[in-house]
């Protein structure tokens, strides 16, 4: 897991093929005003999925996880904190879904962060999170880069 702000976000770029065309997006004028929905940033490899939603208590949600894909979630406005554990030696609460790329765990995270507006938390497929962490409305990005060959 990496937490950082987006001014920071070009330290990143390298980090898999395609997170450099994720936070070119992050970064674009006018991304607060976007609709809610999912963009294409570079075809199936590389897409944002725009969310304003609630924050929750942790006992409400459940460790999640990806394969496929790298997490980079970026909050807008809002006050979120987010969940983390190593995946590794997690017990399935939901099996993996593969089309959706999602699974779910058992228990508690090993450590909470919080993430103030203009940072981002990055999840590779070995972590498993728990977002949307707080109370009132969250406003955030989550960019979906696949960890495929290129």
């Amino acid at each position: 897991m990496v937490l950082d702000t987006l001014k920071n976000a070009a330290r990143y770029a390298g980090l898999k093929d395609g997170c450099s065309e994720a936070f070119g997006f992050l970064d674009q004028p006018g991304l607060a005003d976007l609709p809610d929905g999912r963009y294409e940033v570079a075809g199936e490899k590389v897409f944002a999925i725009v969310d304003r939603t609630q924050g929750r208590k942790i006992s409400d949600g459940k460790l999640e996880g990806h394969r496929k894909f790298i997490d980079i979630q970026y909050v807008i406005s809002g006050d979120e904190s987010m969940g983390w554990s190593p995946a590794a030696g997690l017990t399935n609460a939901v099996p993996y879904d593969e089309e959706r790329d999602l699974e779910f765990f058992e228990g508690n995270p090993q450590s909470i962060v919080h993430v103030p507006p203009g940072s981002f938390a990055v999840f590779l497929p070995t972590d498993a999170h728990l977002p949307l962490i707080g109370e009132g409305p969250i406003h955030k990005v989550v960019v979906k880069v696949s960890v495929g060959d290129s």
